[in-house]
């Protein structure tokens, strides 16, 4: 299976089709259905599956089973490519559409909200997240800023732990504060060097896991 070149028409429906309100994974007891993602098998064997959102499925006279999807894109697949802040899970909503045979469906899988992402305490293989829509023929990211942090100012990596100075509420990646790991995994209360340096108060309360619950943003990034 090969993915259409983005921005072509997909094909006009032809007499004798009719839309499916499911479809069931051959081998498999898995059903999908119009909003649901799927993993879908790439041409190369040696590459991760594509990710598509299912948009329509709808079958022939002959019973053979198409579906229209939505692609999702990697980092790697963006006219960008993949930066230091994109998660391993990381996908791009595209615009660009397609119609597949269902055959090419090896499974399911959910893409959430960066959000929620953030907030899984274990992430399974069919997990993946998406913060951003990305047009396949520009480039163009919606939105087209994402809040930063720490001292190197960069987006937030839910893959990169983080924690946050109690004073001034920006968050910090252990190495850039001369930290461990290890050493920030323990820690109970964290005040940046900037901070302590302004003789500020600890406060009594600890830090969070992430800063994607915070309201607290420093300036933004644009993205190309």
């Amino acid at each position: 299976m090969a993915k259409t070149r983005p921005g072509s028409l997909a094909p006009k429906s032809k007499p004798g089709k009719k839309d499916l309100d499911s479809f069931t994974i051959r081998g498999t007891n898995k059903v999908v259905r119009v909003g649901d993602c799927v993993l879908m098998r790439p041409p190369d064997n040696g590459k991760p599956p594509y990710v598509a959102r299912v948009e329509k499925i709808e079958s022939d006279s002959r019973n053979n089973v198409k579906v229209r999807v939505r692609w999702y894109y990697r980092p790697e697949e963006s006219l960008g490519g993949r930066r230091q802040f994109h998660g391993a899970k990381e996908l791009f909503l595209s615009d660009h559409y397609d119609v597949q045979s269902a055959q090419t469906i090896e499974g399911k899988c959910i893409v959430h909200s960066f959000k929620n992402y953030s907030k899984l305490e274990n992430v399974g293989a069919e997990d993946y997240f998406c913060r951003f829509e990305y047009k396949a023929v520009t480039g163009a990211f919606t939105p087209d800023r994402v809040a930063v942090y720490c001292k190197c100012e960069m987006p937030y990596n839910p893959d990169d732990l983080m924690v946050q100075c109690e004073v001034c509420k920006d968050w910090y990646h252990p190495a850039c504060v001369d930290m461990t790991i290890e050493e920030a995994k323990m820690l109970d209360h964290f005040v940046c060097f900037e901070c302590t340096e302004d003789d500020a108060k600890r406060s009594q309360n600890g830090f969070h896991s992430s800063p994607v619950s915070d309201s607290d943003e420093k300036v933004m990034l644009f993205l190309d």
